[in-house]
């Protein structure tokens, strides 16, 4: 997906930000307009490098940043938790990362530049929260990816409850994403309706704890929204997210932008 660039004629953004959301099949970046959330310009995409171990990947970080020429702080994205700068898990990566100082490796593949790394699904809902679905939601809102597992995300009136990986909270005798994930309703065959059950369950048991003003649902399955979402018997609101492969760049770059520390 890209975005339209500046219409001729009208002031250029300036209010800037750079986000890179590394992915185990793609490392995407871009530079980010922070008052609206949209990309400036196209989107650049390395192929993530297979083994993708910590040294590897940052630099297929370094070429995206290069690319654009992008000489100021950049937001990093990565499927895992990020706690104090350090990675402690790894999702479609190499295990190598876990225990990596992950603020240490970009910033030096950066030129010791800032840099600020989170969990892709946070950069995500922060996006999604602020410029997105969630937009002038307040209270709390949840976003949950449907994908490979359930990424998931927090946000208290904008502000991000990091690394809540709710996928793996047990729902029912089975972890949330062994049931509801897209992925398990592939392996099974099962219908829309079949697997709008199982999402409902873990929507509920969300619900139960946490009493969301809204679910914003992300992940490829997303953009058939209209024939799952209709079927959920929750009762907090479910939408889809909007902007779908620009979140974890427009996160990542809010992110550094704010100074966040995780």
């Amino acid at each position: 997906m890209t975005d339209t660039p500046t219409a001729a004629g009208s002031p250029a953004p300036t209010n800037l930000g750079f986000g890179v959301d590394v992915g185990g099949s793609g490392i995407k970046g871009g530079i980010v307009d922070l008052d609206t959330g949209t990309l400036v310009g196209e989107r650049f995409k390395v192929l993530t490098p297979q083994p993708a171990t910590p040294e590897a990947v940052a630099g297929g970080v370094a070429e995206v940043v290069a690319h654009f020429g992008w000489d100021g702080p950049v937001g990093i994205t990565l499927p895992g938790v990020v706690t104090d700068g350090v990675m402690r898990t790894a999702a479609n990566i190499d295990k190598a990362w876990i225990g990596t100082d992950v603020d240490e490796l970009f910033s030096r593949h950066l030129g010791g530049r800032q840099v600020a790394v989170l969990n892709d699904a946070d950069a995500a809902g922060m996006a999604e929260d602020a410029y997105g679905a969630g937009k002038g939601v307040d209270g709390v809102v949840m976003l949950l990816t449907f994908g490979t597992g359930i990424g998931s995300a927090i946000l208290i009136d904008g502000t991000l409850v990091p690394n809540t990986e709710l996928g793996h909270m047990q729902v029912g005798k089975k972890e949330a994403e062994h049931q509801a994930s897209s992925r398990v309703k592939e392996e099974k065959g099962w219908s829309y309706e079949k697997w709008a059950e199982k999402v409902s369950d873990v929507l509920k048991a969300y619900e139960a704890l946490f009493w969301p003003k809204l679910f914003i649902a992300g992940g490829g399955i997303s953009r058939k929204a209209d024939k799952w979402i209709p079927l959920l018997t929750n009762e907090t609101p479910v939408v889809p997210a909007t902007l779908r492969n620009t979140a974890g760049i427009v996160g990542a770059a809010m992110a550094v932008t704010r100074g966040l520390k995780i």
